[in-house]
């Protein structure tokens, strides 16, 4: 089933022609009502009737993440206060927190790409979906809700937490769709086989899955422990939240909701913009939306893109899990890593758990990578040669993913921190400011 056949299954050209309506519309509405693009295209000396066609987008500058921290908390918002119904709002770690406000029609709106993207996993208003994302101020939970809503199928707002009542609901209620960050799934699938929970029992039919940087190895891991195939959800607080894009059956990239967002892939340290099918950083910009919208927001997400005709039926561009992101990357001793790159060297082994962190030293002006794994508890109680052996061969296909030797440290089950949300893979101990 295709939720909206007429966007989600209109040409290519019929795409175009409708994103550049929406996107012009889109910059004459920023230009004339949030003062931070109208003075920045102004000192570039671009205006709204310079977007004759969609590549002149490539005419106006990007939009930072530390731009929206400068217009804290509302300098961004495009329309009267008083019209914004609900705010929502990233941690703050790293500095001032982005806010993103939404009116009616902007609530409305992401319900509708969920809604898309819930029937892509095969939910209708037959099934009840377990939504173990965060409610608060991060959008995590909110995106699924709405859109569960829209299809009339039945919500369970859980939240995180709550690890082993996730379960028992699971099996209560009859549960058929969960979502969850793939870190938090293999938790849950860790207790749900310390209760010699049987999910061939269970009504769980799909899995709606995302936060999370994953690779291919983790997706197979979560889908043989539940049953169930895993569906990729990405999206970001700044352009609305989980919905931006999400798999379909076919499992070859995650659909764009191109009516919604315009996306460009762009190379990180030049800015340009690159072409279909090469690696690089995902730019959106929002088509239709009242509250906040952005223009040429830099996600540092890393991904390519497809206009290809998708088996579902879909024509609607689609891009590639996101395999890192361009402030995420560790440089070690001048070679970029990615977390990702790690994590599917470690899935392709037996004998140990998904359950992992990395830690970056700096003892001797040199740089050096530690990698604590939890060994099974199979391994762990077996001889010291083998866990030697196992230690040898993780470091090995390790070195075969990045090209640099690291130190695997193996640790007993359950050692590592969990966590409900977004887990913590790295702690870089080094000075470097």
């Amino acid at each position: 089933m295709i939720w909206n056949k007429k966007i989600e299954c209109a040409s290519r050209e019929e795409i175009k022609e409708l994103q550049l309506v929406k996107l012009q519309k889109t910059i004459k509405n920023v230009f004339d009502n949030v003062p931070y693009y109208s003075k920045k295209y102004t000192e570039y000396e671009i205006y709204p009737e310079d977007i004759e066609t969609l590549k002149d987008i490539e005419k106006l500058p990007f939009t930072t993440k530390d731009d929206l921290r400068e217009s804290y908390p509302f300098g961004m918002f495009a329309v009267d206060r008083k019209k914004i119904i609900e705010v929502h709002s990233s941690s703050g770690t790293t500095g001032k927190p982005v806010v993103s406000g939404y009116t009616s029609k902007d609530i409305e709106n992401w319900g509708e790409v969920i809604a898309r993207g819930l029937t892509m996993m095969g939910a209708d208003d037959e099934d009840i979906i377990q939504n173990t994302h965060g409610y608060g101020l991060f959008t995590g939970g909110f995106g699924v809700h709405y859109g569960s809503h829209k299809i009339g199928a039945t919500i369970i707002p859980i939240s995180t937490g709550q690890s082993r009542r996730q379960i028992e609901i699971m099996k209560d209620f009859g549960t058929s769709i969960m979502i969850f960050t793939p870190s938090y799934g293999m938790y849950l699938a860790e207790l749900a086989e310390e209760e010699n929970v049987d999910f061939n029992n269970l009504n769980l039919k799909a899995i709606g899955f995302g936060a999370e940087i994953w690779t291919d190895e983790m997706r197979k891991s979560i889908e043989k422990r539940f049953k169930a195939p895993a569906y990729n959800i990405y999206g970001l607080t700044e352009l609305m939240g989980p919905g931006v894009a999400v798999e379909c059956k076919i499992q070859e990239g995650l659909h764009l909701q191109e009516d919604f967002f315009y996306p460009e892939i762009i190379d990180s340290e030049s800015g340009n913009t690159l072409n279909e099918g090469t690696e690089g950083e995902l730019v959106l910009t929002n088509l239709e939306r009242e509250g906040m919208p952005l223009i040429r927001f830099r996600t540092k997400d890393i991904t390519t893109i497809s206009y290809a005709e998708c088996e579902c039926g879909r024509n609607t561009a689609r891009i590639e899990r996101i395999t890192g992101r361009s402030d995420d990357m560790i440089k070690v001793k001048g070679v970029a890593v990615f977390p990702s790159q790690i994590e599917k060297a470690l899935l392709k082994i037996d004998n140990i758990e998904p359950h992992y962190q990395i830690i970056v030293t700096r003892p001797h002006l040199m740089d050096e990578i530690e990698v604590k794994v939890e060994a099974s508890q199979n391994l762990f109680s077996d001889d010291v040669k083998e866990m030697i052996n196992i230690k040898q061969k993780i470091e090995d296909y390790i070195f075969n993913e990045i090209g640099l030797r690291v130190k695997v440290s193996l640790v007993s089950p359950k050692s590592i921190p969990r966590s409900e949300g977004k887990a913590v893979r790295v702690i870089d101990k080094r000075n470097l400011h």
